[in-house]
C-alpha cells in the first residue's frame, strides 16, 4: 500500500454507468443511423440527456418516449427504441473497474453504489451483471425521485447508511457529481480509467 493521504476510508461508493457499465445511448442509436451526424442531431435536439433526466427520476421511459413521440411522430420509432431496446446501450462492462471492486470486497472494505438509473431498468441489469449484487447497499435515483449530482441524493446515502462523509470515497466519471461529494466532506476520485482509478485508491491506501 501507498497510503499517501492521511485520512482513513471506511467505505467506498462507485457510480455505475461510467464506471462499471460502459453505458451511452450511442451503443444503440449507431446500429439505427447510417449517418454519425444524423444521429449526433437526434440526441441533441430529441433524445437528450436533458429528456433523459426525467427517467433518472422516475418517470416512465415508456410514458416519455410515447409524449416525445406524438410531438415528432416522422421519428416515432428511433425514439420507442429508447425504452424498447434500452439494455442496448450497454456494450458491456468496465472489466478492470470490477476486477477492482473486486479486491475491494475482498479486502473487507464497505462497497455502495449511489446511481442515476431508471427505475425499469435496475432489477434487469441487476440479474444480468453479478456484480451488482456485491455492494452493502445501493441508492438508485428512480427509486428516490432525486438525481445526482444534487445534494439531497447524496445526503440520503449517508444517512441511510450511516456513513462518515470524511471516511467515505466516491467514485464518478461526472465531474459536477464529483463536485457535489467533495463539497459534502466526501473523498473523490473523478474516473477516467481503471488504471487511473487503480492509481488514485493506492493513494488513498485501499489497494
Amino acid at each position: 500500500m501507498n497510503a499517501t493521504h492521511a485520512v482513513t476510508i471506511d467505505a467506498v461508493v462507485f457510480d455505475l454507468g461510467g464506471v462499471l457499465l460502459d453505458w451511452d445511448p450511442r451503443h444503440l442509436y449507431r446500429k439505427l443511423f447510417d449517418d454519425e451526424q444524423a444521429m449526433e442531431r437526434f440526441l441533441n435536439e430529441l433524445c437528450t440527456v436533458e429528456w433523459h433526466a426525467q427517467h433518472d427520476r422516475g418517470v416512465p421511459a415508456e410514458q416519455s418516449c410515447g409524449e416525445l413521440a406524438a410531438k415528432h411522430p416522422e421519428h416515432a420509432e428511433l425514439i420507442h427504441a429508447w425504452h424498447e431496446r434500452t439494455e442496448e446501450m450497454i456494450a458491456g462492462t468496465i472489466d478492470g473497474s470490477i476486477e477492482i471492486l473486486r479486491e475491494l470486497k475482498d479486502a473487507g472494505v464497505r462497497c455502495y453504489a449511489l446511481t442515476n438509473m431508471e427505475a425499469e431498468t435496475y432489477p434487469l441489469r441487476a440479474a444480468r451483471y453479478e456484480f451488482m449484487r456485491w455492494f452493502d447497499g445501493t441508492v438508485v435515483s428512480a427509486h428516490e425521485g432525486v438525481i445526482k449530482p444534487e445534494r439531497e441524493i447524496f445526503e440520503r446515502l449517508l444517512r441511510r447508511y450511516d456513513l462518515d462523509p470524511e471516511r467515505t470515497l466516491m467514485i464518478d466519471d461526472a465531474r459536477r457529481n464529483v463536485d457535489t461529494a467533495a463539497g459534502l466532506g466526501m473523498k473523490t476520485v473523478h474516473f477516467s480509467t481503471p488504471r487511473q482509478l487503480r492509481s488514485s485508491l493506492e493513494d488513498f491506501g485501499l489497494l
